[in-house]
């Protein structure tokens, strides 16, 4: 009879096992899941950052040839323009696309001043194309820190945030737009 009461602790001890190595896998497979999200949605801002970074060079020509003395100010969008193609990293993109909005933002500002170039018909597909590419950046922008804010819980969170230690799983940094572009938003006078 001794023998029914060690099986049975035996198999009782087998399950537990069982079930906390599951739930263990389990808790390690969402983070898997979370980081590759967060990936995802990196990639998605990533494809309309190209298509923005692809549009400038014909949006600064086309603005030379009515805006040529406005010289600084298309500098500034090639440099940050470059410093966006350089980028190692999510942070240093993010920080120069920051940077590039800001410039952009100060261009389109400009170009408010030539009523010639606002009617160039060229430059109207161009404004149209950077506007819808602005929106699902934004629309990217907003799902990656959704993404990066539920993946950045997990990794938190009790009890995942100890798997999270074991297997190197590391916080994500937000999408956010720097201080120095917020305080410097284009005016935009009359």
């Amino acid at each position: 009879m001794k023998w029914w009461v060690g099986l049975i602790i035996g198999v009782a001890a087998f399950i537990v096992v069982v079930l906390i190595v599951r739930w263990l896998i389990g808790i390690y497979n969402k983070l898997v899941n979370g980081r590759e999200k967060v990936k995802n949605g990196w990639a998605q801002i990533d494809v309309q950052l190209r298509r923005r970074f692809d549009l400038i060079p014909n949006l600064v020509e086309t603005v030379k040839g009515y805006a040529a003395h406005e010289k600084e100010t298309l500098e500034n969008v090639t440099m940050w323009r470059s410093r966006v193609s350089s980028a190692s990293s999510t942070e240093e993109a993010i920080e120069a696309n920051a940077g590039l909005s800001s410039a952009l933002g100060r261009l389109l500002v400009t170009m408010e001043k030539y009523p010639e170039l606002k009617a160039n018909e060229n430059f109207m597909k161009l404004q149209a194309e950077l506007s819808e590419i602005e929106n699902k950046i934004a629309f990217s922008r907003q799902f990656y820190n959704d993404t990066v804010q539920k993946y950045n819980v997990l990794v938190k969170q009790f009890p995942s945030n100890i798997i999270a230690s074991m297997f190197k799983f590391k916080e994500e940094k937000f999408f956010e737009v720097d201080e120095s572009v917020r305080e410097n938003v284009p005016q935009v006078k009359f």
